[in-house]
Formats: C-alpha cells, structure tokens, sequence
C-alpha cells in the first residue's frame, strides 16, 4: 500500500512539473488614472529614480520587469533620459497577510490532540468536522503575500503626470521577477485609456526558456 502511495504521488509530482513548464495566467486587478492626450503616440521612454533609489539592485529588477510591458504598449526604450518623451517611475510591495485568529491552532473552540493521519504522525485541531494537522496545505494554515506594482508616466518636458496605473494579487509566494512582469503587463493592459474603477485583468506568461 504504501508503495503505492509512493508511485502515485511521484506520477502526480510529475503531472505537476509537466503543467508548469508551459505557459500560464497571472490574474490581477487593475486600477488606472490620468488623461493620455488624444492623439499622441506612446514615444520613447526612460526610467526615473529618486536619489535613494539610484544604485539599488531592487529597482533595477523592477525596471527589467517592466520594459515587456512597457513596450507591449507602444513605448520604446530613449538613448538617455534627457531625449525621452516620457519618463516612467514604478513602485512594488508585497506585504505578508497576517493569517485570522480562527486559524490559530489555539483557538478555544477548537478541540485537538496527537494522533496520525495521512500526512504522518502529529497534533491534529478539528475544525468543520475533520481533523486537521497545522502542516497540511490547503486549510488556511498557508501565509498569504498580498503583491502590487504601480506606474507612473510623466511628460518629459512639462513634467505633467499623464498616466498612473496599479496592479495588485495575491497568492501563496512572495513572488519573482517573472511575476512582478506579469502584474505590470496586467497594469499596462488599458494603456492609454484610464479605468479609475477596480477591475479584473489577466494575462498569459510564457515561461523563460520555453
């Protein structure tokens, strides 16, 4: 029986790496503001970093991550900021979301107690009518990481904002770079018209090296 077991989660483990490695959706959702001038076309671009931000490792990330976006809609990267038509200034954080009391093992209605289960040998709580070990995936013991990206495009010349959008998930990782790629790609999807009302865009990512 257990080796069994043992087979059917290697062929499951299997099936899993089979699906990732093919391209997938990043759902998002998107929030957008300004008034892109009737007319004119994206341009040319150049990323703008405050004094703290010049020689961080983190921003340069960002950037990487947002050219694809940026380019899907219509701008092109400048020589130098100075000949740019616009100029863009990204923004990212994710937060950690602290889980609900009721998720705390400790919680006084909650009975529990050692026993084995599937998943080994260990604490069980009974909560909805099962019992439940703290370790198992998917019973809200997980902690959840909230993501968001903004944009910010100005006018070179005038230095008038011309377009602000965000992005924002969330999900069981922090995220990575292909990631933040895929929220500013979700952020840039209503590029140039403004949707100050929160809605809901998702977007196809195709792996690297696929």
């Amino acid at each position: 029986m257990k080796r069994r077991h043992l087979v059917l989660l290697t062929l499951a483990a299997a099936a899993s790496l089979a699906a990732c490695s093919g391209p997938y959706s990043v759902s998002a959702d998107v929030s957008s503001y300004g008034t892109w001038p009737a007319g004119r076309a994206a341009g040319s671009y150049a990323f703008e970093r405050l004094p703290s931000q010049q020689q961080s490792k983190r921003q340069a990330e960002l950037e990487d991550s947002a050219r694809a976006a940026l380019e899907k809609a219509g701008f092109k990267p400048a020589t130098d900021a100075k000949s740019a038509d616009v100029l863009v200034s990204l923004g990212a954080q994710t937060s950690p979301q602290e889980p609900p009391i009721w998720d705390d093992p400790l919680w006084w209605r909650w009975g529990g107690g050692p026993g084995y289960g599937r998943f080994g040998a260990g604490i069980y709580w009974r909560y909805g009518g099962m019992w439940r070990n703290p370790g198992m995936p998917g019973y809200g013991w997980d902690r959840r990481y909230e993501r968001e990206v903004a944009v910010l495009l100005r006018d070179r010349q005038s230095n008038e904002p011309l377009f602000e959008t965000h992005a924002s998930n969330d999900g069981a990782t922090a995220g990575d770079a292909e990631l933040m790629g895929a929220l500013f790609s979700a952020a840039m999807s209503d590029f140039p018209e403004a949707k100050p009302k929160s809605h809901r865009v998702t977007v196809q990512v195709q792996p690297k090296g696929n």
